[in-house]
């Protein structure tokens, strides 16, 4: 057996493809963005930053990824951020998610904190979601 890839890359590109293909999450947001351009129209969803660590079994190799989205929005108050983060739990926690290389044990919401941008004139918006991917090698 050999070591795992880390799947960094491949738990991103199975994100982005699961929020991407849903049309009522895309029919709320502007775009999902790995990087954010300049030119970015409001709201939108960022997949930010994510920590892996091991999560072996005797016979293979296991990883936890746990991944923060990011959720923009230039408005004067949370319900946006809110419903556009509760339309990305419904899709991942405790949903299937095809990740490329690996198979995908469970994703579980681990926590939402709505913020406000303290810079004037205070109308930014923003959610943070955190999930924890567990995944596996395949044979």
């Amino acid at each position: 057996m050999t070591t795992a890839p880390l799947p960094f890359l491949a738990v991103q590109t199975a994100l982005y493809g699961k929020l991407t293909a849903d049309a009522p999450l895309m029919a709320l947001v502007t775009g999902v963005y790995d990087f954010v351009p300049e030119t970015a129209v409001y709201p939108y969803i960022h997949l930010g930053e994510a920590i892996e660590t091991p999560r072996n079994a005797h016979d293979r190799f296991g990883r936890e990824t746990v991944v923060t989205l990011h959720v923009w929005d230039r408005h004067r108050g949370f319900k946006t951020v809110l419903q556009i983060g509760a339309r990305i739990t419904a899709l991942l926690d405790h949903q299937p998610l095809t990740i490329p290389g690996l198979a995908h044990i469970v994703t579980r919401y681990e926590f939402g904190q709505p913020l406000t941008d303290p810079e004037p004139p205070g109308d930014i918006r923003h959610l943070v979601l955190r999930f924890r991917i567990v995944t596996e090698q395949t044979p």
